[in-house]
């Protein structure tokens, strides 16, 4: 009778012997999306902020001409904070969408979203490098 017990984990139909590691595999790559977003947001954040706090120093200072904007540099600091929200949203997005793909068994990989992602980051460090370009030969 105990060869009875003993099944081998592919003979059952509609199993997947490999269930908890996908889905921990899944919960691994969401955490990833979650600390790329949060350092997006802080990267935001600091680039905002430095500009503010440049001028808010020279004020203090007292020295040369004091310019009463921050420049682009808090528009390109709020762009990045929404951009790290978004991929938080996204990541969560596609954690939802593979845990349903896991437990139905029909995974489909995520095309579009890691294109977009891909070539959104691209196109905002051009923007900030053609940014910094501008200052050096500007200012």
């Amino acid at each position: 009778m105990p060869e009875t017990l003993a099944k081998d984990p592919q003979s059952s139909a509609g199993t997947n012997p490999n269930l908890a590691r996908d889905h921990l595999a899944n919960e691994r790559t969401f955490l990833a999306w979650l600390r790329t977003g949060l350092a997006v947001v802080v990267f935001g954040f600091a680039i905002g902020r430095f500009a503010v706090a440049i001028r808010q120093w020279m004020q203090i200072e007292g020295q040369g001409h004091v310019v009463p904007t921050a420049g682009l540099s808090v528009w390109f600091g709020t762009v990045a904070i929404i951009a790290g929200v978004l991929v938080c949203l996204m990541g969560l997005v596609r954690y939802r969408q593979t845990r349903e793909q896991i437990d139905s068994g029909s995974f489909q990989p995520a095309g579009f979203l890691i294109d977009l992602v891909g070539i959104l980051t691209a196109l905002f460090g051009l923007v900030l490098a053609a940014y910094l370009v501008y200052l050096e030969l500007h200012f």
